[in-house]
Formats: C-alpha cells, sequence, structure tokens
C-alpha cells in the first residue's frame, strides 16, 4: 500500500506569515519544511537587498529549484512550502496540481510591519508594494485573513484539509 502524503503550499507577498505557519504546521503534521527563500541565488539577494524588484526572468532559476526540492521529498513525506509564488504562472510552474495551496492574505501596512521587525532578512519593507503589484490572488486555495494567529491557522488547515495527526 502506497503512503498518502500531501504537500501544502503557503503563498503571500513578503510578511504574510508563510514562515511562521509553515513551521508549527510542519511540527503538527510531523513534516518537512521548505523555506523558498533560501533557494535564491546570490544575484536574487543582491537585488532585493539593494530595494530592487525581481522580475519573472529573477524568479526563474529559483522556482526550478524550489519545484526540484519538492519533487525529491513528495513521495517519502508530508511537505511544507513557504513561497510567495504571486503569479498564477508561478504556482503551475511548481506544480500547481500536485499540493494543496493556502493564501495568507495581508494589507500593506501588515506586511510592511512584519518586515520592518525582522532582523536578519534581506528583503527591505520598500519591496512590499512591487509584490502587491503583482500579486494575483488564487481562486481555489484555502484563504486565511490577517485577524488569525498562526494557531489558528494551522487547526484551520488541517481541518479543511482533513489531515491525520
Amino acid at each position: 500500500m502506497k503512503n498518502e502524503f500531501i504537500t501544502i503550499l503557503l503563498m503571500g507577498v513578503a510578511g504574510a506569515g508563510k514562515t511562521t505557519v509553515g513551521k508549527v504546521l510542519t511540527d503538527k503534521i510531523n513534516g518537512y519544511f521548505i523555506e523558498a527563500d533560501d533557494f535564491h541565488g546570490e544575484n536574487n539577494i543582491k537585488k532585493m537587498s539593494a530595494g530592487i524588484a525581481l522580475n519573472d526572468d529573477d524568479r526563474y532559476d529559483w522556482l526550478i529549484k524550489i519545484k526540484n526540492e519538492i519533487l525529491k521529498r513528495k513521495e517519502n513525506q508530508n511537505l511544507i512550502v513557504a513561497c510567495s509564488s504571486l503569479k498564477e504562472k508561478y504556482r503551475e510552474l511548481l506544480g500547481i496540481d500536485n499540493y494543496k495551496l493556502v493564501f495568507l492574505k495581508v494589507d500593506k501596512l501588515t506586511a510592511k510591519n512584519r518586515i520592518n521587525s525582522r532582523n536578519d532578512h534581506f528583503m527591505p519593507e520598500t519591496l512590499v508594494d512591487s509584490q502587491f503589484s503583482i500579486l494575483e490572488e488564487p481562486k481555489n486555495a484555502l484563504i486565511f485573513e490577517q485577524n488569525l494567529n498562526q494557531n489558528e491557522i494551522v487547526n484551520e488547515i488541517i481541518n479543511q484539509l482533513k489531515i491525520v495527526i
């Protein structure tokens, strides 16, 4: 009998809470956490650190690296992937048909405040506007608003996706 593992993509702009929710969810369902920011190349990090928004070409290799990591692991364990995935074509490139999509939706002020409270991240809050400008909100996703805390979101994800823990 084949084990059935789940892959969950947590998407949203920087500051939406993807990493925070992802780590809590990963612990709760005994999964493996993939932080998309860890797959950015040096040029992307330099660009973002300088306050320059990435374009589709910049994101392509990054998304391919994430997709390969998902493919390498998805047959053997539950996966939680924290990746902005702002455009539909980015989600398609990652293989949208093969995972559950969760959209963490926040407003600009909340995103900027959260980014400003980070000490160890390369993305400045000045790039939040560019993320909102290209964001294509998903149509087929679980959507969570910023008024919920990470434990409420995690519990709802588990309940709505009927994940056995």
